[in-house]
């Protein structure tokens, strides 16, 4: 799969199920899945030949999966459309108050206008809707070339630099 990390269109290994029976044994590899499967095969997924990320959506609880943030190496957030930004409070949410630290991945209905909006909410990689380029979507995260508010990436805001410029 083609994702965007570090500003630049990346081949990926993971494979994301959208919906799985909770027996259902996965295969050796790289799987996203949903969080009510990781509830339910915990243990067995820990054991798993492979790295195992979950996808949540913006109905899901973080609570549910909070005390697993460390055995998670990249958590999905589903965009299921353009005017749902739930999963921009849950970015925000995993990253300050939870200070999750490991990969956090727009998957759905993700778009180029989005993606500077999502970075600033401290989503790391992009995985942009397949009937879009993702060599253009990339331009996105360099829109805007001045930041206003504080935000999960870090980045300063212009009034700092105001600031500094006047003492």
């Amino acid at each position: 799969m083609r994702v965007i990390k570090a500003g630049k269109v990346l081949e990926d290994n993971w494979q994301r199920i959208a919906s799985l029976e909770q027996e259902h044994v996965l295969e050796d590899g790289d799987w996203i899945v949903p969080l009510d499967y990781w509830r339910v095969n915990r243990e067995r997924l820990l054991r798993h030949n492979g790295r195992v990320g979950v996808c949540l959506n913006g109905d899901d609880d973080l609570e549910h999966i909070a005390e697993a943030l460390g055995q998670l190496e990249l958590i999905a957030l589903e965009f299921p459309g353009f005017t749902d930004g739930r999963s921009y409070s849950h970015a925000r949410i995993l990253r300050d108050r939870f200070r999750y630290r490991g990969e956090l991945r727009a998957v759905g209905d993700v778009l180029r206008d989005q993606l500077f909006f999502m970075q600033r909410c401290g989503i790391d990689s992009f995985q942009v809707r397949e009937d879009k380029d993702a060599e253009d979507a990339v331009k996105g995260l360099s829109d805007f070339s001045v930041k206003y508010q504080t935000a999960a990436d870090g980045s300063p805001p212009v009034y700092r630099f105001r600031q500094q410029a006047g003492k």
